[in-house]
């Protein structure tokens, strides 16, 4: 791709893996044309140096739009009631998904919808802002101590696919 476009990150190599163990399904859908597909998305610049930008399964699509979640979880996490942010992308007639914030505020803080959106307008274009947030507790880990992103999406899209069917 050219320098400054944004695509998924395939590395080839000699050393890429040959195949993951008994899961033939999951080494198809990893491995093309001899590189291994990595989930990431990023840019290289002019001097090949390559910025990861989100995960592509995270990315939300509102209307035409990618909207990378680390971007906004950037620039919501500056809040200064904000302990921990998740962003991702729920169902929504008109664009398709649009951008929600799930929220741990720091103890004794509530922030509100109105206050989040504001201070992420200063800091990133509007169609990334959160058109929805939910405050929260505690976020979902995984034994590595990694945001489980399923599980926050999980009750937004389970209701949305049984109104369709």
């Amino acid at each position: 791709m050219p320098p400054n476009t944004i695509g998924e990150v395939v590395f080839y190599s000699p050393a890429v893996m040959c195949r993951y163990y008994d899961a033939p399904e999951q080494t198809a859908a990893v491995l093309k044309n001899g590189g291994y597909r990595t989930g990431d998305v990023g840019m290289l610049d002019e001097m090949g140096i390559l910025s990861l930008k989100d995960r592509k399964k995270d990315m939300i699509i509102t209307g035409a739009e990618n909207v990378y979640t680390a971007e906004v979880e950037s620039a919501i996490s500056t809040h200064p009631d904000v302990s921990m942010v998740a962003v991702i992308g729920i169902p929504d007639e008109t664009y398709g998904e649009a951008v929600h914030a799930v929220i741990v505020p720091k103890e004794g803080k509530e922030p509100t919808f109105e206050e989040i959106r504001a201070h992420t307008k200063e800091r990133i274009a509007g169609y990334k802002c959160p058109r929805s947030i939910s405050l929260v507790e505690e976020l979902p880990l995984s034994a590595m101590n990694k945001v489980l992103k399923n599980k926050l999406r999980e009750p937004f899209w389970e209701k949305h696919d049984r109104e369709i069917a």
